[in-house]
């Protein structure tokens, strides 16, 4: 995960995923539903490549030697730790740690067979009971990175484990895992005191089992790591991660003096700059951590003038979301929705069409709701009342910039909407207390019942606050019925079921105008190759995939 300060250190409140040393943006997270196809695929890979000997690559990202702890949900751990399988551009399961696998019908117990050859980098081999040790770890009463009790897991023998589910924790431990949890070398850690895990000295210098190995770091400067020999040896000999702020004004200089090969998450207000340089590609990775991200524009519904879904139709036709992708320099082809689905339905293509911009249509929906437009200052009003509220966003991601077209868009609908900019934390503890009244806001789709839903979230510690209830004032019983089953739901068709069917509820009352999926620029030297948009645009996350062409 992105971390271009410490508020976005990732980790969850206890009873969710990770516990991080610093209190960060997306603390919040519970594990998610999302899931994968149910299929092995092979292990096919840099057929047609070449790369050159001795090569290095070096990456500019918003990291530290820390980025290989657990609680940094961050891509830099599959440079060194395998997951059970990854999922290749064609959206296909393919086997990196697993060898096969099989499930009950409920997909609640799985059996893994790992693969027989892999080692950690200190040459001990890597077996089911280094599973077990990393599974039990994150249930330890002293770590409760998921909640007790939440599976079993049993070794069969060296290479092979069961995983036995009873409640729903985002999948961890099978292949069905769409966070792509890591395994840890028991031999190296069973030693050391679980309530000291997220302190330990090991994960700076880390033993992993993945494509490369750590060589060496300077505190808050870098850290090399050097290919190993695994699935055949990767084509790029080195790799090196300059740390810094990608999306400061560093970025461009450090691209164009050639100091670096990749920029990870670069500031998209200096894409235009570097797009039309030959010597750099520009890639987009769509973020789906815990389900896909989204930037949001929510409609407080305890607001009078939000509670009328036609008012909310009216507003979301209102705002051309193809136009504000390019004012924000995103790129155009990127999907819009205005419905919760689950990652491989947006792999698959399988979303219903969006609402289009139709400003007529916006106009006729506020006339029939009462909200006429007044001669003189040409603002709607309703039983004396002139249409106004506010739009509270943070200066990130391009939210602040958002909401400034948004408001302008919606002036010339005769409508007045006003701009607050405050810091992520403070917007965070307004929405989730739901004093605001419409808000830009990023969250994972993983968190839907948080918004839509009665959630079991009740301390969200990044904010100092209770959530409770919908904090739009959104309360649909169908909706909330039908994500109540979707968090106890393991079948993977069972849950796309479920989201079709919230599908025509979502149209139909529209609760909030979803604004694009987060996604997040990566440029790199034209030399470097293996990278594509949306799904493979991280060098690190698919550094073994990559090679450099001179």
């Amino acid at each position: 995960m992105r971390q271009s300060d410490d508020r976005l250190r990732t980790a969850a409140p206890k009873g969710t995923e990770m516990v991080s040393r610093n209190i960060g943006r997306r603390e919040f997270m519970q594990l998610c539903a999302g899931s994968l196809t149910l299929a092995a695929a092979g292990c096919s890979w840099r057929e047609g490549q070449t790369g050159t000997k001795h090569s290095t690559i070096t990456i500019f990202r918003d990291d530290d030697e820390w980025g290989l702890g657990p609680d940094d949900d961050d891509p830099t751990k599959f440079l060194v730790y395998l997951p059970l399988v990854t999922l290749n551009a064609r959206g296909e399961l393919e086997r990196r740690l697993a060898e096969s696998w099989e499930h009950s019908s409920d997909y609640r117990i799985w059996t893994v067979h790992l693969r027989k050859q892999v080692r950690w980098h200190d040459g001990v081999p890597v077996t089911a009971h280094d599973v077990k040790f990393t599974m039990d770890l994150l249930m330890h009463p002293d770590v409760l990175a998921v909640p007790p009790g939440a599976y079993t897991v049993t070794v069969l023998d060296d290479n092979t484990y069961t995983i036995t589910y009873h409640r729903r924790v985002g999948r961890i431990g099978s292949p069905a895992d769409d966070d792509y949890t890591v395994y840890w070398p028991r031999h190296l850690l069973e030693k050391f005191d679980p309530k000291d895990l997220f302190s330990w000295d090991f994960w700076t210098h880390p033993v992993g089992n993945g494509p490369y190995r750590y060589l060496r770091h300077v505190p808050k400067t870098m850290m090399e790591f050097e290919a190993n020999l695994y699935r055949g040896k990767p084509n790029i000999e080195r790799a090196v991660l300059k740390f810094g702020d990608p999306s400061g004004p560093g970025t461009v200089t450090e691209l164009l003096s050639g100091n670096v090969d990749v920029a990870v998450y670069v500031n998209t207000m200096d894409l235009p700059e570097l797009k039309h340089d030959p010597r750099f590609q520009v890639y987009w990775e769509i973020y789906r951590a815990h389900g896909v991200w989204i930037i949001t524009l929510p409609w407080n519904q305890r607001y009078p003038p939000f509670r009328d879904p036609n008012v909310r139709r009216a507003l979301t036709l209102a705002i051309n979301r193809r136009e504000l992708l390019r004012a924000l320099n995103l790129p155009e082809d990127t999907p819009i929705f205005d419905v919760i689905f689950n990652n491989r339905q947006l792999h698959r293509g399988e979303l219903p069409e969006p609402l289009p911009y139709d400003p007529e249509l916006a106009k006729r929906l506020l006339d029939e709701a009462g909200w006429r437009q007044q001669k003189g200052d040409g603002l709607r009003q309703r039983d004396g009342r002139p249409f106004q509220f506010t739009i509270l966003a943070a200066p990130f991601e391009g939210e602040d910039k958002a909401a400034v077209y948004i408001q302008a868009g919606l002036r010339r609908m005769g409508i007045q909407a006003d701009v607050s900019v405050l810091e992520w934390q403070a917007l965070a503890r307004r929405v989730y207390a739901g004093e605001f009244e419409a808000a830009i806001f990023d969250w994972p789709l993983g968190q839907s019942e948080v918004f839509f839903g009665e959630s079991e979230i009740s301390d969200a510690s990044e904010v100092g606050m209770r959530v409770q209830g919908s904090p739009i004032g959104y309360a649909n019983p169908k909706v909330i019925a039908l994500l109540k089953q979707l968090r106890v739901a393991f079948n993977p068709d069972e849950e796309d079921r479920i989201y079709r069917e919230l599908w025509p509820i979502f149209h139909a009352d529209l609760p909030v105008t979803f604004l694009h999926p987060l996604v997040q620029p990566m440029v790199a030297q034209r030399r470097v190759r293996g990278l594509s948009s949306p799904w493979r645009a991280d060098p690190v996350w698919h550094m073994d995939d990559l090679w450099l062409e001179d």
